[in-house]
């Protein structure tokens, strides 16, 4: 028995098992409960922080209007120069990412990390955006990924990643000082002015909190965004004072004035009157609700039970938003571990489960990786929308999808880091008892043991964390 549902812990609440490691686990709760207790790892990597994507990027604006000034380049070769310059740097991140993915042994604390990172989501096909998806996932959600809902909050909100993709570096109060200034300019000689962006305030109060049934109405989102005025990033100039520092609140920008946000008033207090409504939103019982829901949505089944959902929504009011009390409220929820509770792969776990399967690290440089996660329908952080990719066996069952990871589970298994291991002794690691007698058979008649990986991940059983 312990065996057996040490086995449904891997699959279900982690990426999947490593070689030969189920055996060494005694019990799946106090295994998944270990990952929460543990102190935060912080893992090692030469990687660029956010503040150093910013000087880049400036540089390159710069030396970009210098070659149009010059007439030696064009916009469309512009727009390539981007992504020339920093496409090494962004597989990197990338590489990191899923060599993480695959070698950890926190993998339930690693599926949490992605969980947030798709609830946060951030897609680098806007250009904008593009530096800052990736690193954003290592600088707010990581650190904060075991702590309170409403430091993750803010963490995510300030960082560049969020405030670029959703253009609230853009956004003036409509009688800010800057905003009376671009009037002034605007009278005299015609000049474009900006002006309140809504879409940061938005996509807080549907997708990051409340949801969009959470009972908030367009007013809480003006409000809201005016509160949310003057948090940008550092421009140029600001950078050496800066240092390492990715958030910047622009007095002069920001919209002063007490602000009213679902009949609760926030005095006038600058950057600390947005971080005050973030608080509350993040304690919310409505934020409670919905957010619990995706948690139970990702880790069990595409419709969790009722009594799951209040159980851990409890555990959110009754810890202010405590991530650790609300995971564990989930794992030792009977329904968690219910003959019918499982889930289809999205592409990204059905591409790290087979790597972590056989050990695989991916290259620091993954363009193959990138391009199969792409052709699965499930490019690393392009999601083109704010509300990240589905999370439903519906969004990833389809015939021309099935068909698709059929190809790929040829490719993973030609990819297999040396030796091709034993598939069978692979599918035992995967499956421990649940191994099922088709999937068996189909391994051990396979011609080759990368035929015999292939066969395994393609099979239907392969397909579901169980």
């Amino acid at each position: 028995m312990i065996r057996r549902e040490t086995t449904s812990a891997a699959n279900r609440f982690g990426l999947g098992a490593r070689p030969g490691t189920l055996a060494q686990v005694d019990d799946p709760r106090a295994w998944l409960q270990a990952q929460l207790d543990a102190p935060a790892a912080v893992s090692r990597t030469s990687l660029h922080t956010s503040a150093d994507y910013l000087r880049q990027e400036y540089d390159y604006l710069r030396d970009r209007r210098a070659a149009r000034k010059n007439e030696s380049n064009g916009p469309d070769n512009a727009v390539m120069g981007f992504r020339q310059r920093f496409a090494r740097l962004q597989l990197g991140e990338l590489g990191w990412r899923y060599r993480q993915a695959v070698a950890t042994e926190h993998d339930f604390i690693e599926r949490l990390v992605r969980f947030w990172s798709n609830h946060f989501a951030v897609s680098a096909d806007k250009r904008a955006a593009a530096l800052y998806a990736a690193p954003m996932e290592r600088e707010a959600i990581r650190p904060h990924v075991t702590g309170t809902f409403a430091d993750l909050l803010v963490a995510v909100e300030q960082h560049p990643a969020m405030l670029r993709y959703l253009d609230n570096v853009r956004s003036v109060g409509e009688q800010s000082p800057l905003a009376q200034r671009q009037r002034r300019r605007m009278d005299e000689d015609g000049a474009r002015r900006a002006g309140l962006n809504e879409n940061l305030a938005r996509e807080i109060l549907e997708l990051h909190t409340l949801g969009v049934d959470g009972g908030y109405a367009q007013d809480d989102v003006r409000e809201l965004a005016r509160a949310l005025t003057g948090w940008s990033v550092p421009l140029p100039r600001d950078l050496d004072a800066a240092g390492a520092a990715m958030f910047r609140f622009r007095a002069n920008a920001h919209e002063a004035g007490p602000r009213a946000v679902l009949g609760r008033r926030y005095a006038a207090e600058g950057e600390a009157q947005g971080r005050a409504i973030l608080h509350d939103l993040a304690q919310h019982p409505a934020t409670a609700r919905h957010v619990c829901g995706k948690l139970a949505r990702h880790f069990v089944s595409d419709t969790p039970p009722r009594a799951l959902v209040d159980r851990m929504a409890t555990a959110w009011a009754r810890s202010g938003g405590a991530l650790r009390t609300v995971y564990a409220a989930m794992i030792d929820s009977p329904e968690a571990w219910a003959d019918d509770a499982r889930k289809l792969k999205t592409p990204d776990d059905f591409v790290v489960s087979a790597l972590r399967s056989t050990g695989t690290l991916p290259n620091e440089q993954p363009r193959a990786l990138v391009g199969l996660l792409g052709r699965l329908g499930q490019p690393p952080f392009t999601p083109r929308s704010p509300a990240g990719f589905a999370d439903d066996a519906a969004e990833w069952s389809g015939a021309d999808a099935v068909w698709k990871r059929i190809q790929a589970a040829q490719t993973l298994a030609e990819t297999a880091g040396g030796t091709a291991p034993d598939p069978l002794r692979t599918a035992g690691d995967v499956f421990g008892p649940h191994l099922d007698a088709d999937t068996a058979l189909a391994v051990r008649r396979a011609e080759s043991p990368r035929e015999g990986l292939a066969l395994l991940f393609a099979s239907p059983a392969f397909q579901w964390r169980t």
